[in-house]
């Protein structure tokens, strides 16, 4: 059994094969797809393709950094109001900061980004988060809650910025690994196999993007998850299935969902 934690399966590169898309992933042995909200407009979509596959896709509820706006206030009340509400969402993201484009919305992003953590507090959901050129920025934001229950997941972790022993200093935290592991220049595979324990990872493809080798430049999907666990594999030469149990049960186990 696979798990992949984050995928956008929802969004309208897949409008023409949203079922075969998820009909390939569980013929690879993927049979759970962790599907993370991006902003307001696509809360409808998300929800739709999960109660499509139930059982197989899960989502989550959270505002996206690249969507935080002058009017991110109104988009995280309505959020809010979805949360207090009895509703199927299994986490708070994907959320956190992202100053690589731009950095006109930065105290909007942290101050969005705390809000949402203080969701995963209330209701004990994991915290699923992006960070991209912002690494100080959310340490501060992150610092205030080190000695709390906040748990989570730092997606799509890429091992070039030299801050994993932060990012591992949070315990109750996992780090997210896509296809960038299997690219050529990444150096992530010695990040991992020195310092980072395949107990704290979990597999995720970040679908569309970021497909790995060898549909690199391509579309990505859920099925693909297959090829970031063989390099995981490799990279801490266990076998296939030793990485595939390993990470599922950090999934599972951190997002709080029985095996079936």
């Amino acid at each position: 059994m696979i798990v992949d934690t984050h995928t956008h399966l929802f969004v309208e590169e897949f409008a023409d094969d949203f079922e075969a898309t998820v009909e390939r992933a569980r013929a690879a042995g993927v049979e759970k797809l962790f599907m993370p909200n991006i902003d307001g407009t696509t809360i409808d979509a998300l929800l739709e393709a999960c109660r499509k596959f139930p059982g197989v896709c899960y989502p989550m509820l959270g505002l996206h950094p690249t969507s935080v706006t002058e009017s991110f206030r109104d988009d995280l009340r309505t959020m809010e109001g979805l949360l207090r509400q009895p509703n199927p969402y299994i986490a708070i993201g994907e959320v956190g900061l992202d100053l690589y484009w731009d950095t006109t919305y930065r105290r909007e992003q942290m101050e969005a980004f705390d809000t949402q953590i203080r969701w995963a507090l209330e209701y004990d959901l994991p915290l699923v988060i992006h960070s991209r050129k912002a690494f100080a920025e959310l340490m501060e934001c992150l610092e205030p809650y080190r000695h709390t229950p906040l748990r989570g997941i730092f997606h799509s972790f890429t091992g070039d910025d030299g801050d994993v022993s932060a990012w591992l200093s949070f315990d109750n935290f996992l780090l997210g690994i896509n296809g960038v592991v299997t690219f050529k220049k990444a150096v992530l595979p010695a990040v991992l196999k020195s310092r980072v324990p395949l107990e704290r990872l979990v597999v995720e493809t970040d679908s569309p993007y970021l497909a790995p080798v060898p549909h690199r430049g391509g579309r990505n999907e859920s099925a693909y998850v297959k090829d970031v666990l063989q390099k995981v594999a490799d990279i801490y030469e266990v076998p296939l299935e030793e990485a595939a149990r390993v990470t599922t049960e950090n999934a599972l186990r951190m997002f709080r969902i029985a095996r079936s």
